[in-house]
């Protein structure tokens, strides 16, 4: 009788002492409250009463870090909130150098991100995030170092603005845009009037070539189905009668009779 409680003390206690580790997972072990080592995954076997085994995942954590109030650089109040990436590389000091390595991460996290976009405009955080992620990713993975924890990556998620601050920023986008277009309509009234005194000079060196631009002038008139028609008459035709009526006005103030001056279509 005795031998059996015996036998069947000795099985509690070596199943009491099984320990089965995933592949993801590490345990720690205390031995009489000291370090004792570090047990890989598989089936493992501790001293019941005597060792004392603190499991701690591998695995890539994400966590997300809530919204926080930040002040700008330029006095701009806005809510940002950002997502955590971080894995545990040491699971010793995980354990033994910070009593709840996830909640002391959340923490540096926190206050870190109020006081690096704390220290820069609102313009540099809209437009530079990339910049903002790698400094919030340097400090906060140097802080955690001595806790065996490895910050991968740290990425800003969404940035709050105040309602007056957003309709300020619509107008100053919408203010943009109306001078890039007016920019835009410049340079091409320039490049259009660069072509008209081109195409001018063209016509101006060769004298048939304006009078064959006239006629394609009324042929495209013509066909709009236009009742009326406007037939263009080149200034060459009327130089010579200009020109009488000048040597006209000089001879008359010279005192002599000024030749009369005979228009087309009037009866001789």
């Amino acid at each position: 009788m005795f031998f059996a409680i015996f036998i069947g003390i000795l099985v509690l206690a070596l199943a009491a002492g099984v320990r089965i580790i995933t592949e993801y997972e590490r345990g720690v072990v205390f031995r009489l409250g000291r370090f004792s080592g570090v047990k890989s995954a598989g089936f493992k076997w501790i001293i019941p009463g005597v060792d004392k085994m603190v499991k701690i995942s591998l695995r890539e954590i994400v966590m997300d870090i809530p919204s926080q109030e930040v002040i700008s650089r330029d006095n701009v109040s806005i809510k940002v909130n950002a997502v955590l990436y971080f894995r545990v590389l040491h699971p010793e000091k995980s354990v033994i150098q910070v009593e709840n390595y996830l909640y002391g991460t959340s923490q540096l996290a926190q206050t870190t991100l109020r006081s690096v976009c704390g220290q820069v405009e609102l313009d540099d955080l809209l437009a530079d995030r990339e910049s903002i992620n790698r400094r919030l990713q340097e400090i906060i993975d140097l802080q955690t170092e001595p806790w065996g924890v490895k910050v991968r990556a740290v990425e800003v998620k969404q940035i709050d603005l105040p309602q007056e601050m957003q309709r300020v920023m619509a107008k100053q986008a919408e203010a943009e845009r109306e001078k890039r277009a007016k920019i835009v309509l410049a340079e091409g009234e320039f490049q259009a009037a660069q072509r008209l005194a081109d195409a001018s000079r063209v016509l101006a060196s060769e004298p048939t070539g304006l009078q064959l631009r006239y006629l394609q002038t009324l042929a495209e008139v013509a066909g709009d189905k236009n009742s009326t028609i406007l037939f263009p008459v080149p200034i060459d035709i009327l130089r010579p009668f200009y020109e009488k009526v000048i040597a006209s006005e000089k001879s008359a103030g010279d005192g002599g009779v000024p030749d009369p001056v005979v228009m087309p279509g009037a009866d001789s």
